[in-house]
């Protein structure tokens, strides 16, 4: 049965509005809940960048059944690997294990705040790979000093540390970061509704491997208003359509609004459901379910409207989704 979940847009709300959505949205019915690990939203518009760890301490603390999962953290330029180590070990002692740490290589939107530059795509790749691997040892609760091509950890131990660690999803993209990371990640993390990622991720990990999730990730904008849904979702997620290869590489927002400047509204109407036709948003989800997701998370487009679409419109369309 394919698991549904609601992302904690951290660009567009604000701290004590994402706890407060985390709790409605476990009340709803949804399954999981992912927050995404910004240090400045993707457009101005969106507003929002709070710190994506002390909200999920919090969310953890206010919910009892959803799993959490980071949709994802870059663990190698604004985080030491070690730090993510702590704190993914802290969380999920918070979480009771309902914690799935995602990782991926990054943004440049995000990393590029501590000055250390934004390397070419190879090297980024090399950095998330030796990031995970020292993740892995330092949560083995062993004493850890490593001295790799990009990482030193220096007589490192994590003190508290959960009952068989924290399982690790793996933001993949194509057959190369198949191959490669597939052996090193538990799950699966992609926002491209591709059956073929899932057969590669499964013949690189091997007959024997554990039981491994593929989890995706779609945006929907309902509105009582299909116009002003459309409008809402141009303003806020117009970036959305230039794809990672351009997305991974702006440094700021103005960089997003200039790249963006001529994605009209019905650019993104054909990309994204808008509007309150529920049938129409479930069916933009097929595509997720049909390439063999196991789990799927929704993003609302817009805070203004995310309360009233928790309210009204999540069980009803969950309703939807799991009828398909």
């Amino acid at each position: 049965m394919t698991r549904f979940g609601y992302t904690l847009m951290t660009e567009q709300s604000g701290p004590k509005d994402l706890v407060n959505y985390a709790v409605d949205a476990e009340n709803a019915g949804f399954d999981f809940e992912v927050s995404s690990d910004h240090y400045s939203p993707w457009l101005t518009s969106q507003g929002h960048a709070p710190y994506a760890w002390s909200v999920l301490g919090a969310v953890a603390q206010a919910t009892n059944r959803v799993e959490l999962v980071t949709y994802v953290t870059c663990p190698s330029i604004r985080y030491h690997p070690a730090i993510i180590a702590q704190k993914a070990a802290t969380l999920q002692l918070l979480a009771d294990g309902r914690f799935i740490l995602g990782l991926g290589a990054g943004e440049n939107l995000n990393e590029h705040v501590v000055g250390e530059g934004w390397p070419m795509v190879d090297a980024r790749q090399d950095m998330l790979e030796e990031a995970v691997q020292i993740i892995r040892e330092l949560h083995r609760g062993e004493l850890v000093t490593w001295e790799g091509e990009y990482f030193r950890v220096d007589s490192a131990r994590i003190w508290d540390l959960p009952d068989g660690g924290v399982p690790i999803g793996l933001a993949v993209s194509g057959e190369k970061s198949i191959a490669r990371f597939a052996p090193l990640g538990d799950h699966l993390i992609s926002t491209e509704p591709e059956a073929e990622l899932l057969a590669g991720w499964a013949d690189a990990r091997g007959a024997g491997a554990s039981p491994s999730r593929s989890i995706g990730q779609i945006p929907i904008c309902w509105g009582p208003d299909k116009a002003e849904a459309i409008t809402l979702a141009h303003d806020q997620f117009r970036w959305f359509g230039g794809g990672w290869s351009v997305n991974a590489d702006l440094p700021t927002t103005a960089g997003f609004a200039g790249a963006s400047q001529f994605v009209r509204e019905e650019d993104v109407a054909a990309s994204i459901a808008c509007g309150p036709d529920l049938d129409e948003l479930a069916e933009s989800v097929k595509p997720f379910i049909e390439a063999g997701f196991s789990d799927i998370a929704l993003v609302q487009v817009g805070d203004y409207r995310q309360q009233e679409f928790l309210d009204t419109v999540a069980e009803p369309l969950l309703e939807r989704l799991r009828a398909l």
